[in-house]
């Protein structure tokens, strides 16, 4: 059945995809978070830095369940020519939105820990925190984001492969539901530290 579906996707392969890769849609994606985290850090206030470090981590691990538990089983079960056609239209939202909500998040949970007096690399959930992020960051810009360039260029080709583009998107929906993991655990973690249990 495999077989028979790639046969069919190379057969009737989509138009290369010629909307420009950065758009006015994506600038909001990345301005308004590295914004936001800018004015906490240089208002000096802790309200607003620990509104954005809890906003953007929501965000982050929302989505990336979202598309773990629910985008990935979809889009398994779809046939290989409509799975690249989502995953096409996913892609260029998804290329901006994730590792800018991701670093905002990492940068402003530094700033809030050092600013509680809670950075000490001596503490085991700073420790662990720190394992989780290194972790998380390996998969995101190892992983994730080298595969979303990867559909991008391969759908402004002349003739894209959507065997290959539904492969990628298919993969990259399965890692969002392991990071997912990692970050519901990291929150537990968090969730001490900013309780004030330091060793866990």
């Amino acid at each position: 059945m495999a077989q028979t579906i790639d046969a069919s996707a190379k057969e009737h392969p989509f138009p290369a995809y010629s909307t420009p890769i950065i758009t006015w849609r994506a600038l909001p994606l990345v301005l308004f978070p590295v914004t936001a985290l800018l004015i906490a850090i240089m208002s000096n206030g802790f309200v607003l830095l620990d509104y954005v470090h809890v906003m953007t981590g929501s965000l982050w691990t929302g989505i990336d369940i979202f598309m773990g538990l629910v985008i990935g089983p979809i889009i398994a079960r779809m046939p290989a020519p409509a799975r690249a056609d989502f995953v096409r239209k996913l892609v260029p939202t998804m290329l901006f939105l994730m590792p800018t909500i991701a670093s905002v998040a990492i940068t402003s949970g530094m700033y809030l820990a050092t600013r509680e007096g809670l950075f000490n690399l001596n503490y085991t959930a700073i420790q662990l925190s720190g394992l989780f992020i290194i972790i998380l960051s390996a998969q995101g810009f190892g992983i994730f984001l080298p595969n979303e360039v990867r559909i991008v260029m391969e759908q402004r080709k002349a003739l894209p492969d959507v065997v290959k583009i539904g492969r990628l998107g298919l993969l990259n929906a399965r890692l969002a539901g392991v990071q997912a993991l990692f970050q519901i655990v990291l929150i537990f973690v968090m969730a001490n530290l900013a309780g004030g249990i330091v060793n866990i």
